[in-house]
């Protein structure tokens, strides 16, 4: 397992992230995760579209909820081959329950919960924590990584108009 120190922080303490990084221009690596029904995705789920692909800690927490309720505003504007899709830890359970509370529909909501599979494979999996780190990146309709931003601080939201812009882009 690769490690790297340092990369993002969590109230000012360093963190490590596991797994393999990814950067701009790499073929985004697969990955298994699952629905808040417990059916399994994977990233050939989603040929012929561009995902947007946005990982984040915890729903449960504030800046999670922010930031899948705007991303979640801003799909319902996105065209309709973007897939906005916002990956967490928690379980799909849980997921459903906040999905549901929060009115999520533009959004498609899944868990890696199970294995850590999609934050190895993107290098976002928070090894003291468990967590996947807020990140967002854009996969073009060639699997091609167009877009990423692994945000240091974990308590603070992403760059939404350059995650939205890329993905617009690779239309």
């Amino acid at each position: 397992m690769i490690e790297r120190s340092g990369v993002i922080t969590f109230q000012g303490n360093g963190l490590t992230l596991e797994g393999t990084a990814v950067e701009v221009g790499d073929l985004a690596p697969d990955f298994s995760i699952l629905t808040t029904d417990l059916a399994p995705k994977s990233l050939t789920d989603y040929e012929g579209k561009i995902i947007l692909l946005v990982t984040v800690p915890s729903l449960d927490t504030p800046v999670c909820d922010v930031e899948a309720r705007r991303f979640n505003q801003e799909a319902a504007d996105l065209h309709e081959d973007i897939e906005v899709l916002t990956v967490s830890t928690d379980l799909p359970f849980a997921q459903a329950r906040w999905c549901g509370a929060a009115g999520i529909e533009s959004v498609e909501v899944l868990s890696d919960h199970k294995d850590l599979s999609l934050g190895h494979a993107y290098g976002v999996a928070i090894k003291e924590l468990r967590l996947l780190a807020r990140a967002v990146f854009v996969i073009d309709r060639n699997h091609k990584i167009v877009y990423s931003q692994i945000v240091p601080e974990v308590t603070d939201e992403p760059d939404y108009n350059a995650a939205i812009k890329a993905a617009e882009a690779a239309l």
